[in-house]
């Protein structure tokens, strides 16, 4: 079914193997930047792996030397062109791109090579564990052309903090993959970077699915940091609502009758979402 799927994308392609899909850009020719055509079929692919109880985990990868310079110049060249309302359902698609990414209930990881510009560290940080090479290099590089980095400054801002977003956004210099991982926007270097995601992909895929998407929504509801009474609530009735899910149920049987859990239950990552 995906490999049906991905033949109708041009831009894009998916692969999935033993609960692992791979959402690949393959634009290599322009250095993977990306246009409304690429963005529509990433949606198009985050929806299918979301939809499919066979992808336990997503990667997302690119093709040629570099994760994506970012956007495509010819794009820009017609958003320049285009009015506010046109400009703005435009850029309502990216914004939709990084918040699916983002939400996406389901870990993901992303594998960066060469350069990662703009929207690029975007998606990077909408991501939940980022690996990139030695010779990766990252850039901020909106205000350049007089722009701002606007969809993508919740995500940015979020992984490497206000203080060092205003470094970077403002003087839109390059950096290196030491000073992103310092900024935690990538979490480990390696040159091999199957090799070095595989023990992580490992431990993702030995857990309870339904338990990972509900992480992902805790962490996102406390975002904000706010500790009170609603705080305190709903973390409770969360641990109450899971452990006496059929997942969480053979989670619990499985630790004290000390054997494997069989995972092979009714997930229920809809209930994670509310």
């Amino acid at each position: 079914m995906t490999s049906e799927f991905s033949n109708t994308l041009h831009f894009v392609n998916c692969t999935l193997n033993k609960g692992v899909g791979e959402l690949i850009l393959d634009r290599a020719d322009k250095h993977n930047a990306f246009d409304e055509v690429m963005i529509s079929e990433m949606l198009q692919s985050l929806a299918h792996f979301a939809d499919n109880d066979e992808c336990q985990v997503l990667v997302l990868r690119a093709n040629g030397k570099n994760f994506s310079a970012g956007a495509d110049l010819n794009w820009m060249r017609n958003q320049a062109k285009m009015d506010f309302e046109q400009n703005l359902a435009d850029a309502n698609e990216l914004a939709k791109l990084m918040s699916n990414l983002d939400k996406f209930p389901k870990p993901t990881i992303a594998l960066v090579q060469g350069a990662a510009f703009g929207g690029a560290l975007g998606l990077i940080c909408c991501c939940d564990i980022a690996i990139a090479n030695t010779r990766a290099s990252f850039c901020l590089s909106e205000v350049k052309l007089g722009l701002i980095p606007a969809v993508i400054s919740p995500y940015v801002t979020r992984a490497m903090g206000q203080r060092a977003a205003r470094r970077y956004m403002l003087t839109a210099e390059r950096f290196k993959v030491e000073q992103a991982k310092s900024l935690n926007v990538i979490h480990e270097i390696d040159d091999d970077l199957d090799a070095q995601a595989a023990p992580i992909i490992d431990a993702l895929l030995a857990n309870s699915p339904q338990g990972m998407a509900w992480a992902k929504t805790l962490l996102s509801t406390l975002e904000n940091g706010v500790i009170d009474q609603n705080t305190l609530d709903y973390t409770s009735e969360r641990i109450a609502r899971i452990r006496v899910s059929a997942e969480g149920q053979e989670g619990l049987n499985a630790f004290f009758e000390k054997r494997s859990p069989d995972w092979k239950t009714d997930t229920d990552t809809a209930q994670g979402a509310q």
